[in-house]
């Protein structure tokens, strides 16, 4: 499953001031992340999925496959803590178009290692495609351990993992054992130079949508062994990547992208936008780096 190398971006979604969506923005970020990124990832957690109603959903993904002149794969996020409710939806929703589903580790239950490997099990029976996991234990409160993920990694239609444990050493658990066929994609930014020097293929990042060539020149660089191109790269996102972060996640990078008049700011509650003490610091950050793409 090479389709999947490299870097995926995991798209905002921009909004007006007064809330609606902002498809003139939306297509501004399609054609900026383009220069850079082999595949889109559609309503993650960076596109502020949970909430945007299903109705809302399939209409981005619907402008999202119809703006995409590179044919750049796309993954679509479906998740959720209720596993009837996430199985209803891989067999309802229309996947034309779609390569693959992005299924977030279900959120605030903490199930066990068994209960994400029945909830998972049953995702990845019921869906037409296939599945990617999305192991984000800093938003879900329970990490899925690298014995569980590879118990799925056997499942014939389970083809990869996001992980963002931050776990070095799981990570290398996981590149260490994985069936042929099996990938480990890092969903950490700072930490996917690091994950693919022990057998990542790439990211699913959220700064690509800011700095979509900054990120084919790291992950490719990697990708060819060239670690020490891939390590200059990295070095750029050290003092921009904790601000993206700092009021939350798509925060910070849509008020940089504001800044490079990609899209507006606009994020929906309970996040607000960016205050102007850290839209500040992002300012003379990216002044500082020469952050522009």
């Amino acid at each position: 499953m090479s389709t999947f190398q490299g870097t995926g971006v995991a798209l905002v979604t921009p909004f007006t001031k007064a809330g609606e969506i902002d498809y003139t923005g939306l297509e501004n970020v399609l054609q900026h992340t383009a220069q850079g990124v082999d595949y889109w990832v559609v309503q993650g957690t960076t596109g502020e999925a949970s909430v945007i109603t299903p109705e809302d959903k399939a209409e981005i993904l619907r402008f999202t496959i119809g703006h995409n002149p590179k044919q750049l794969p796309i993954v679509f996020g479906i998740g959720g803590n209720d596993t009837r409710v996430v199985v209803n939806a891989v067999k309802t929703v229309d996947l034309t178009g779609v390569d693959a589903v992005l299924s977030v580790a279900p959120y605030y239950n903490k199930p066990t290692d068994e209960g994400f490997v029945r909830h998972f099990t049953a995702v990845a029976d019921a869906s037409p495609k296939p599945i990617i996991l999305y192991n984000v234990p800093g938003r879900t409160a329970k990490n899925m351990s690298a014995e569980a993920i590879l118990r799925l990694a056997e499942h014939p239609n389970i083809i990869a993992v996001k992980e963002a444990s931050g776990d070095i050493e799981q990570g290398m658990e996981i590149a260490r054992h994985q069936p042929e066929g099996f990938q480990l994609i890092s969903g950490d930014d700072l930490l996917t130079v690091a994950l693919m020097s022990v057998g990542a293929v790439g990211v699913i990042s959220v700064l690509a949508n800011l700095l979509p060539v900054t990120f084919q020149t790291m992950v490719h660089s990697a990708l060819k062994g060239d670690f020490v191109a891939a390590r200059q790269a990295a070095y750029k996102l050290l003092k921009i990547n904790p601000l993206m972060y700092q009021e939350s996640n798509p925060v910070g990078v849509k008020a940089a992208m504001d800044m490079l008049d990609i899209c507006e700011p606009w994020v929906r509650l309970p996040l607000i936008e960016a205050s102007p003490a850290l839209t500040q610091r992002i300012k003379a950050v990216m002044t500082q780096e020469g952050l522009k793409s």
